[in-house]
């Protein structure tokens, strides 16, 4: 039997008082549970929304407010023999989605292997009051919800699902090959691969609206104080994944106080440099993806390509970092980073880890017929559900005008 490994992050306020916490569970899709005791756990076992393993925005947006449940957010994540299980086979293998979870600031903790399905001897175990999750549902591979036990029993809370987001949207993206989810571009060929054709309302696609609200609620607020190192990183961060997290995080450990701002280029530029469909992910999506990674202090949007002097002494730039990865030149042939260079504060820094943007298309790509196969089987279970709950509600509504009709 796996046994499920915990980790605590650890925080330099980190105390061990009577405090409320949170239980998490998804394949992608958060959980949260929260507990009054000494050592608090919330779970988070992200659940696919409905196609793979993928951490975005919407995931984070999910933990951001169950952390605002409790004081204390255990995120319980899925093997992925279990996620091959009950949704299908996963795009990142569990040691990156460990990783990735544990990256994301709103979360204290993660429990590796956490079971598909939640028990009240899950929440008993962490020490848990409640569990957490969005307002869509989770299915088992014979179609049964996976929180009805804590339902039931009322160690249950619901937050609401991030509009115009799905896993499902993203993977199709990367399919298509085309560049209409870039932020100023429409099409009826967009309209026609993403309009409503009967889709789950869990993971039917949507247009995500940025507003400043949103921006507000995964920013940290914090300024740069006097003593911090200012580092400064600039690139897409499309599809943020693991290998960004890694390199931030080898970013936020040049210096002993890191104040990291991470500069993000606008849909055309990234496109210019990159070509195909590229960027997977728009500006305002790539934002807050990047806002709820926890070594990142601030962001540019639609960053100047070429780290200039205007930039530098605008943010007090200390330390401009850039990874192994290529450096493309600007439109004029000029190095990006010629004025750092000339500054002697430019660092390339490596983190161990080669996975790109490409890599993970690549990876979809070449299972495709899976993942569209899979996330036709999720909808279809998950339509099924819907309908039969719809009935349900009918048939009550119609019972209680009768009654009320004697």
């Amino acid at each position: 039997t796996h046994r499920p490994v915990v980790h605590t992050l650890q925080r330099e306020d980190d105390t061990h008082t009577a405090r409320s916490t949170h239980f998490t569970i998804p394949s992608l899709r958060p959980a949260v549970i929260h507990t009054v005791c000494p050592t608090v756990m919330t779970s988070c076992s992200l659940s696919l929304s409905c196609s793979y393993d993928m951490v975005h925005y919407g995931h984070s947006n999910q933990l951001r407010q169950a952390k605002a449940m409790g004081d204390y957010l255990i995120v319980g994540v899925h093997t992925d023999e279990e996620i091959s299980k009950h949704k299908g086979p996963p795009v990142f293998t569990q040691a990156e989605r460990y990783k990735m979870v544990q990256a994301i600031k709103w979360v204290d903790e993660i429990v590796e292997g956490a079971p598909y399905v939640t028990t009240l001897d899950t929440l008993d175990k962490y020490n848990s009051d409640f569990c957490v999750h969005g307002d869509d549902i989770t299915l088992t591979v014979d179609g049964k919800d996976t929180y009805a036990e804590v339902k039931r029993e009322g160690r249950y809370r619901e937050c609401r699902r991030t509009q115009g987001v799905s896993t499902t949207d993203l993977v199709g993206r990367m399919l298509l090959m085309t560049k209409t989810h870039h932020s100023n571009i429409v099409s009826s060929t967009h309209r026609e691969h993403t309009g409503p054709k009967g889709h789950s309302p869990w993971t039917g696609v949507s247009q995500f609206l940025q507003t400043s609200q949103k921006i507000i609620q995964f920013a940290s607020g914090q300024e740069a104080q006097p003593g911090d190192t200012i580092i400064y990183v600039a690139g897409a961060f499309d599809l943020f994944h693991i290998g960004h997290v890694d390199f931030l995080e080898t970013v936020y450990k040049q210096a002993e106080r890191p104040y990291v701002i991470v500069g993000l280029h606008f849909d055309q530029e990234v496109n210019r440099y990159k070509g195909k469909n590229y960027p997977i992910m728009n500006i305002h999506e790539r934002t807050l993806s990047v806002l709820a990674c926890r070594y990142v202090s601030e962001v540019v949007i639609g960053a100047p390509y070429a780290v200039g002097k205007d930039l530098l002494d605008h943010f007090k730039v200390d330390l401009v970092c850039h990874g192994k990865t290529e450096v493309f030149p600007d439109r004029d042939t000029a190095d990006p980073y010629a004025e750092p260079k000339k500054r002697g504060i430019f660092r390339t820094v490596d983190s161990g880890n080669g996975l790109t943007t490409d890599d993970i298309v690549q990876r979809i790509i070449k299972n495709r017929l899976q993942f569209e196969a899979r996330n036709q089987k999720k909808e279809a279970k998950e339509i099924a559900v819907f309908e039969a709950m719809k009935r349900q509600a009918e048939g009550e509504r119609a019972g209680d005008t009768a009654q009320a009709a004697q």
